[in-house]
């Protein structure tokens, strides 16, 4: 799948694309009708289709000190919107020049003159341009005039609600994967490169990977039934995990920990993917490291129960 930077020239072959254009960073079921639509569509006019998002988000842009919350990194949104069908995924680098630019010079001289853009599917309340100066019907309006046809995607409801990137970060924070991934329609799940620890889950029988969490968005600290995928080899395994501070050990630090069922090779520098099933319980702190075996052992009973 291509991976195209908006800054760039885009390849001949690109030009005259169908894009979904949002930021798609949980790629829900939301998203997913956009990106359905767009595919759609280009596939019936014989043209590429492209996904777009931007990075960093805006709100990072914007408002540097935010707490984390993304639900998804770059390389697994180009994963997710290839195995959507997309011809390629283009981000928009969002910086100072993108946040200035006004909705109708991204109109024309963006996705007209720079890239080409034959059509475009947003949702409906989608926004653009200096201080939001563009809405859907602006997006209509003024890509008529460069030859850009625009068509928004309706909402997908539920529960008589949209679904949103907030439903799905709320859930996380309450301790409700399985309600995120009912909305992402697949589990959320961290990527990241197993580090050397202090060597803590050794030491008591229950080794772990530890991966910082980085700028993913926090869910509900605790512990939870897991899967892993070892990303050079596929491998899954099945676990449980501790998400949070580790209130335990001093110091504390942020961490998650996954402590993989029979599994015993050397995961340290690879890259994993741990997905989160099911909330166990919220972290704590025992009286001796005694009492914490006896739980985690529990723990690993419960988890192993629910992934079976």
């Amino acid at each position: 799948m291509r991976f195209l930077d908006h800054r760039d020239e885009l390849p001949e072959s690109l030009r005259g694309a169908v894009i979904a254009l949002g930021n798609f960073d949980g790629f829900h079921l939301g998203h997913q009708a956009v990106a359905r639509q767009a595919i759609d569509w280009a596939r019936a006019e014989g043209r590429p289709s492209i996904i777009a998002t931007f990075d960093p988000h805006p709100v990072r842009h914007f408002q540097p000190d935010a707490p984390p919350f993304r639900l998804t990194t770059l390389e697994q949104r180009q994963e997710l919107y290839l195995a959507a069908g997309a011809t390629a995924m283009l981000v928009f680098h969002f910086d100072a020049e993108l946040a200035g630019t006004t909705a109708e010079d991204f109109v024309r001289k963006l996705l007209g003159e720079h890239l080409g853009v034959a059509g475009v599917v947003t949702g409906e309340d989608f926004t653009f341009g200096k201080a939001r100066g563009g809405n859907f019907d602006k997006l209509v309006s003024l890509g008529k005039e460069v030859g850009i046809e625009a068509r928004a995607a309706t909402p997908v409801m539920d529960h008589d609600k949209p679904v949103s990137s907030s439903r799905v970060r709320d859930a996380l924070r309450e301790g409700d994967p399985q309600e995120a991934a009912r909305l992402l329609t697949r589990p959320f799940a961290i990527r990241g490169i197993v580090q050397h620890g202090d060597k803590r889950g050794r030491e008591i029988g229950y080794p772990t990977a530890n991966l910082p969490i980085e700028h993913y968005l926090r869910p509900k600290y605790g512990i939870y039934a897991v899967t892993g995928r070892i990303l050079s080899t596929g491998q899954e395994l099945k676990g449980a995990a501790n998400i949070g501070v580790r209130p335990q050990f001093d110091p504390p630090k942020e961490l998650l920990e996954p402590y993989f069922f029979d599994f015993s090779g050397d995961l340290y520098g690879q890259e994993i993917e741990v997905s989160f099933h099911h909330f166990l319980r919220g972290e704590a702190k025992f009286d001796s490291l005694d009492t914490l075996i006896e739980q985690m052992e529990r723990d690993c009973e419960r988890a192993k129960d629910l992934l079976a």
